[in-house]
């Protein structure tokens, strides 16, 4: 049940009216950030996404839970300073995640299809894997050894994504003293650009603390140009999801050796194979 009433699935509905305002907007103002394709294409891969989410979120749940009933200590939620650790926890977490999906191609597999539009507004932000909980579970389990329970992961990791979702709009440029703490439309513009100076950049979820803590950090200096190295040039729902992988099992057959087929599964994805 819990999986069912995650906050960014009762948000659906809210999620659908912003885009809708947004692509007024945009047509109103000629800006050119939405395309009919591209956006219909995100909003059904996010759609499907829920369905599979339901299912293979019981993976994380199967962990998380096995952790945290052997965790040394049990966290009491009815206190607020358990609420600040949970919070930071899991955004730490969403870093971590964010940031390993990027530098390792075996992750990267995953979280590829939400950058392979090459738009970006608030429809690019529910366009998401169908296959990404296979993953997930790694990085989010270990907050259950720490003595949270499952129950207020899934409600601060929901939260968590539903502020990740307003920061896909172009429309917001900055937010003054607020960009010093927290992920912004412009952090996150980066963090989507393929500019060589913003690529695998600006990997926060809510607080941008950790990119500056850990070097990944980014200020937003010059247009942006979205997707991917290898643009994906296709609306094929099936095909958006699996191509990367294809393209793994091919570098993974040209390799001779076992390193070399190692590194097509766990090294950089923007390696030259």
């Amino acid at each position: 049940m819990e999986l069912l009433l995650k906050p960014q699935v009762v948000a659906v509905p809210l999620f659908a009216l912003m885009i809708a305002l947004e692509a007024w907007y945009s047509v109103r103002k000629k800006a050119g950030e939405y395309e009919r394709g591209d956006t219909w294409t995100n909003i059904f891969l996010g759609l499907v996404s829920l369905f599979f989410g339901a299912f293979l979120g019981l993976i994380t749940e199967y962990f998380y839970t096995g952790l945290y009933n052997i965790a040394p200590y049990q966290m009491p939620m009815n206190v607020w300073w358990a609420w600040v650790l949970v919070l930071l926890a899991d955004d730490f977490a969403y870093y971590w995640f964010h940031r390993i999906s990027h530098e390792s191609r075996l992750f990267w597999n995953f979280h590829v299809v939400h950058h392979s539009s090459e738009h970006f507004n608030l429809s690019v932000a529910v366009r998401q894997s169908w296959f990404g909980p296979l993953a997930h579970w790694v990085f989010y389990a270990p907050l259950g050894l720490l003595g949270f329970p499952f129950w207020s992961f899934v409600l601060i990791h929901g939260l968590n994504l539903i502020y990740q979702y307003w920061i896909h709009t172009p429309f917001i440029k900055n937010l003054g003293p607020l960009e010093y703490v927290l992920n912004t439309p412009s952090h996150h513009r980066v963090h989507h650009a393929v500019n060589p100076i913003y690529l695998d950049k600006n990997y926060a979820g809510v607080f941008i603390i950790w990119d500056r803590m850990f070097g990944s950090f980014v200020r937003e200096t010059e247009p942006p140009r979205y997707g991917i190295i290898k643009p994906v040039k296709s609306f094929n729902w099936v095909w958006i999801n699996t191509h990367a992988w294809f393209e793994m099992f091919s570098a993974i057959r040209s390799q001779k050796t076992l390193s070399g087929k190692l590194r097509c599964i766990f090294g950089s994805p923007n390696m030259d194979f």
